[in-house]
């Protein structure tokens, strides 16, 4: 019997098997393959890999989690889990059996796009969600801001650090007129209209057109695509969560761990917001320590 199952072996969880593999606890990590930022040509502020492409660095964490001898990632997914705490089973996608005293949840989620014509291929290059991830690169330029609620005044305030060149696009979402009112004095230009077709113009550039109105040329465009989980796994488990403006989450204490003892999760699964490499790295090395922490004797 393992530790520690890891169920998702991008950012978060091999941070968590890091922290797991130096306490010299057995851990099995459980990945497909498939983080959500693949899309992205380079992930940004991490420190010590900026501006390196998301696949290579994960590659590496992965090289250097072979050093651990009591450490094993395995290229599968996770069926199934059943148990409770000190002995949890998970069935994998290769019909294996597995059991472990511990169980990260770090599958992640996916971005469910809209069906908008050119959207989906321009995701990771000139559509991105997080300033934190891409906006120093175009910094001072175009940018566009795809409404999805009341919340995307609070990306409008955080964007002037970046640029004073802002376009909202509503997208058939209804705008409050005092927020109206407050991106007018701020001389932020809105169009109206619902989005029909994005067409993408080099690596950013991307010119935006509408069912009513102009198009809009803009250098980068900011959009929050509502969120799932990637898998079903704690619906099973029947495992507490959020509903945030963009999607559901995991709900976790200040440790990690879900409402389920013995389950800790970490990563875009449990982080409503903005992704970031950054906070999945962190969240699970803290899973990783807390269940650690949560088997000694």
């Amino acid at each position: 019997m393992d530790d520690v199952i890891i169920i998702g072996g991008s950012f978060a969880g091999l941070a968590a098997a890091l922290q797991l593999g130096r306490a010299r606890r057995k851990v099995t990590v459980l990945d497909t393959g498939l983080p959500r930022n693949r899309f992205a040509g380079h992930s940004h502020g991490l420190l010590g890999h900026d501006h390196k492409p998301p696949l290579d660095i994960l590659a590496e964490a992965r090289q250097q989690l072979a050093r651990y001898p009591t450490v094993k990632l395995v290229n599968s997914r996770a069926d199934s889990i059943s148990g409770a705490i000190d002995d949890f089973s998970v069935l994998t996608g290769d019909g294996e059996s597995l059991g472990a005293r511990r169980l990260i949840l770090s599958y992640g989620v996916v971005d469910q796009m809209p069906d908008v014509p050119g959207f989906a291929e321009s995701w990771g290059t000139s559509i991105v969600p997080c300033p934190y991830c891409d906006g120093f690169e175009v910094a001072g330029q175009h940018w566009g801001l795809v409404w999805s609620g009341p919340q995307s005044m609070n990306q409008v305030r955080l964007f002037h650090d970046w640029t004073d060149r802002l376009t909202v696009l509503p997208d058939g979402h209804d705008i409050a007129p005092d927020i109206r009112a407050d991106l007018a004095r701020r001389n932020i230009p809105v169009v109206d209209g619902r989005i029909t077709v994005i067409a993408q113009h080099g690596a950013h550039n991307a010119t935006v057109k509408l069912d009513t109105g102009p198009n809009v040329a803009v250098d980068i465009l900011f959009a929050h695509p509502r969120i799932k989980p990637s898998a079903s796994l704690h619906e099973s488990l029947g495992l507490a969560t959020v509903d945030t403006p963009l999607g559901i989450v995991l709900k976790v204490d200040e440790r990690r761990e879900t409402s389920m003892p013995g389950i800790y999760a970490a990563g875009d699964l449990a982080t409503p917001g903005m992704p970031s490499v950054t906070t999945a790295s962190w969240q699970g090395a803290t899973a990783g320590i807390s269940a650690q922490q949560s088997m000694l004797a």
